[in-house]
């Protein structure tokens, strides 16, 4: 899992919690939308730095609109897919802006103004119902979508299923591109030094107590989570509720809140209310967690401020690259044994000659499944990624569902993540050689990626005003009192529901 240098330049590993997971990056020290009857001009008063609508459509040329953090690698997978297409079609790469909600915001522009050169969108996995309720998502054909469905993981194929008022049942309305997963990452040397176990908890209950025992010995004491108000203190809350057996709403019925619709659904919620309350003010916290994204709990790690952080893979290789460059305090060994490796970012170590590197960072810092909330219950945790569908403007469907197969079939897959850092879809990539080489922590990924092990974000056309609501009333987080917050989140999510409330 290697990227140029395996040192992300600034920004590069952004996308951040938009769904994809990736983190921004920010500064080195390593270093809805109305669907129905908007006009372009509306959406274009909203962004009007975006060109014009319509881009136009070439017979033969396959345009897709990739995400910034990605994007080079859609262009290098798209040149791949031309030159094995034997004249067949050609895919031309567009990028769209680093923030997802402009993102957003392009796409939907486009395909309210009927742009017919859009053919494929990269979509982050939380868009599925959103735009295919809206008819700007062309159903995947059942011959395909059952190849898809032979060979992707449970959690990634879920993200891309919706049923609209037209479907007799739930659809496969994009392809699963790349995904992610958030893992526990602990200081082992802390553990031993404090506790005299390198086993890290599996609960945040467990994590609660010991940390504080760590704390009170004179060890590190803060929990780095991602606390702040945006899309990540969304996938922590939903992660912990699903993990406590709670859900923001009903998957059989998306119209219907569950966050306090029952006795044990009320208790769900509560439960992670009090888990998120828990850590932001356990003693010795950290002080800036009402402002701390992924970055910030990396560096927060990095620091040695830190015994246990939740956040997503790319945490692992800055871990190496920084206390190769000596930047890690409490991994000065790395430095001295293979500095010179990575002294060249032009002439990064391949990924087959990490192991050693890989096996003396895990000595003092190391991974395991995010936390539980139930003793004896495994975790369920929040998906990221991004799928490609074919947009209902595209002139040449079929065409575009062709290059689409292939942007997603296990060698363009392989290129994403291991020259792009994502995790793929497909199962068997998992025991490839080339990926285990690059991702250590790979069979832990894929577990999480399990239907059983998977936490969905709530699929709902409202979802962007759901998230907006609840992350409005969480922050800033753990200053409130979880008893009351129940109801106060499952007023916010029937107004989103409704129709009322922020719309972003």
């Amino acid at each position: 899992m290697k990227r140029k240098g395996d040192r992300p330049a600034e920004g590069k590993l952004s996308a951040g919690i938009d769904g994809a997971g990736f983190p921004d990056s920010g500064p080195k020290k390593y270093g809805g939308l109305k669907k129905f009857g908007l006009s372009c001009a509306a959406i274009a008063v909203a962004l009007p730095v975006i060109s014009a609508c319509d881009s136009g459509s070439t017979p033969g040329t396959i345009n897709i609109y990739a995400p910034a953090d990605g994007a080079s690698f859609i262009e290098e997978a798209g040149a791949t897919c031309t030159a094995n297409s034997n004249g067949e079609y050609k895919v031309k790469t567009f990028v769209l802006p680093k923030s997802a909600d402009d993102q957003r915001l392009q796409l939907a522009r486009r395909l309210a103004g009927d742009d017919h050169g859009l053919d494929l969108m990269g979509m982050d996995v939380v868009w599925t119902a959103e735009f295919a309720n809206a008819g700007w998502m062309e159903p995947v054909p059942d011959d395909l979508a059952a190849k898809v469905a032979d060979t992707t993981l449970g959690g990634p194929i879920e993200t891309a299923l919706w049923k609209t008022a037209d479907d007799a049942n739930a659809r496969l309305y994009a392809i699963p591109t790349w995904t992610n997963t958030q893992l526990l990452w602990y200081r082992k040397d802390v553990l031993q030094q404090y506790l005299g176990r390198t086993t890290p908890p599996t609960t945040w209950d467990q994590m609660l107590v010991e940390n504080e025992q760590i704390r009170k010995a004179g060890g590190p004491s803060y929990i780095m989570v991602q606390g702040k108000q945006y899309e990540g203190l969304m996938v922590w809350f939903n992660s912990v509720l699903v993990s406590a057996g709670g859900r923001v709403l009903d998957p059989a019925n998306p119209d219907k809140q569950t966050l306090n619709d029952t006795p044990e659904h009320r208790a769900a919620t509560l439960k992670a209310l009090q888990v998120l309350k828990a850590v932001a003010t356990a003693p010795g916290h950290d002080p800036s967690i009402t402002n701390s994204d992924e970055s910030s709990a990396r560096l927060g790690m990095e620091s040695g401020q830190a015994t246990f952080e939740v956040n997503w893979p790319f945490v692992f290789p800055s871990m190496r690259t920084n206390s190769a460059a000596g930047d890690v305090a409490f991994l000065k060994e790395v430095e001295q044994q293979y500095g010179p490796m990575f002294a060249d970012p032009d002439n990064p170590p391949a990924d087959a000659d990490l192991a050693p590197v890989n096996d003396l960072v895990r000595t003092k810092f190391d991974f395991s499944r995010y936390p539980g909330v139930q003793e004896g219950e495994n975790s369920r945790v929040t998906l990221g990624g991004v799928n490609i569908a074919v947009a209902d403007t595209s002139q040449q469907k079929e065409l575009a569902f062709k290059a689409a197969e292939c942007l997603t079939d296990e060698q363009s897959q392989k290129l994403y993540a291991i020259s792009g850092g994502t995790p793929p879809t497909i199962a068997s990539i998992y025991d490839d050689p080339e990926f285990t080489a690059a991702y250590p922590m790979g069979d832990l990924i894929k577990a999480q990626l399990e239907s059983e092990s998977a936490a969905l974000r709530p699929a709902s056309p409202a979802y962007q005003a759901i998230s907006t609501l609840i992350t409005a009333k969480l922050s800033p987080v753990g200053s409130w009192d979880p008893e009351p917050m129940v109801d106060v989140l499952a007023e916010q999510v029937d107004k989103a529901l409704k129709g009322e409330g922020l719309i972003p």
